[in-house]
């Protein structure tokens, strides 16, 4: 599927869906539904653990890629934004990430070649999410303790290559590192995946997509847009953008500076709006259609799609008008 994606890529900009998180709250999931028959008896509290869900509730997670497909959407992601054995040592559940992995590639798979098959001029592909974790490399965690640090790059490297090999055996046509507020994580990801393309003889596209945490315009580790293309250029990648943490209108410079100095294609996921007082995100999917016209009207974009808040609904909204411009040339300042 490599040659397909490279080539649509080219031809027109490419929907990306949008929040699987936002998707599964609707569900009202308890813990018994979290744990299934399988899990009845273990010894902590699973309900959260939405990377789970790919095991007892199958069901709802194609019923999720199903409707981001209908809305439009050409790429979907996998339900494995946690799906580490650093993130998963929070569940005790070190030991299943390979499977939740698989069986999450592998139910996004089969529900992209049904839609694949019913319209084979417009193709559907998955992408293995690949999340930051909930460690970070580059900084302590302890005000206290400048100089500690709660994970390795070797650890990382390691548990990234875990996630990679058993996404790509499910079936992902290519992968997704994602949410990065932190590159040196990102780039134990990066490593991880360039060391199974080389073992296997592969060449999996790879998307690559960070975080801008506020208005300072820097990731949470404190490099600029320019910094953190630097610090990410130097493997081939399919995209670079970024996603999450502020909304598109608070994302839009950000994006043309990036826009400005990559030869990549460039990807964006924000998220519906910033977030209100109670944590929810209020942004219409009409509201958000207009602000990523910006971004379309101004050439930025190869790639886009929606993060936190965001829903089918939103996602049916920026194909539709995502469907009257063309993609992003590349044109980079020198």
């Amino acid at each position: 599927m490599m040659s397909d994606i490279r080539k649509e890529i080219q031809n027109r900009i490419l929907i990306l869906d949008g929040a699987m998180g936002t998707m599964l709250q609707q569900y009202n999931f308890t813990e018994e539904d979290f744990r299934g028959e399988r899990f009845k008896d273990f010894p902590t509290s699973l309900k959260g653990n939405n990377d789970l869900l790919s095991i007892t509730q199958p069901e709802a997670i194609a019923e999720v890629h199903r409707k981001y497909f209908e809305a439009g959407a050409d790429i979907v992601e996998t339900n494995t934004f946690s799906g580490t054995s650093i993130a998963m040592s929070d569940y005790q559940m070190e030991d299943l990430v390979y499977e939740l992995n698989f069986e999450s590639a592998k139910i996004a798979k089969q529900v992209a070649q049904e839609f694949t098959k019913q319209n084979p001029d417009k193709p559907r592909f998955v992408a293995g999410s690949i999340g930051p974790t909930n460690k970070t490399a580059s900084l302590s965690p302890d005000v206290n303790r400048p100089e500690y640090r709660a994970i390795s790059f070797e650890e990382l490297r390691i548990a990234y290559k875990e996630q990679v090999e058993a996404l790509i055996d499910g079936g992902v046509d290519l992968l997704l590192v994602e949410t990065i507020f932190d590159t040196l994580n990102a780039k134990a990801a990066l490593f991880a995946i360039e060391e199974v393309k080389e073992e296997r003889n592969i060449n999996i596209p790879v998307m690559v997509s960070g975080t801008i945490t506020d208005a300072s315009g820097r990731t949470l580790s404190g490099q600029t847009v320019e910094a953190f293309l630097t610090s990410i250029s130097h493997i081939p990648l399919l995209s670079v953008g970024f996603n999450c943490a502020l909304g598109a209108e608070q994302l839009k410079p950000y994006l043309q500076r990036l826009s400005n100095q990559t030869e990549f294609p460039t990807s964006a996921h924000p998220n519906a709006g910033l977030p209100n007082a109670f944590g929810e995100y209020d942004q219409t999917p009409e509201q958000m259609e207009k602000l990523i016209e910006d971004y379309l009207q101004d050439g930025l974009i190869n790639i886009i799609g929606g993060c936190c808040g965001t829903s089918p609904a939103h996602i049916k909204a920026i194909a539709k008008v995502a469907q009257k411009y063309e993609p992003r040339q590349i044109e980079v300042e020198v």
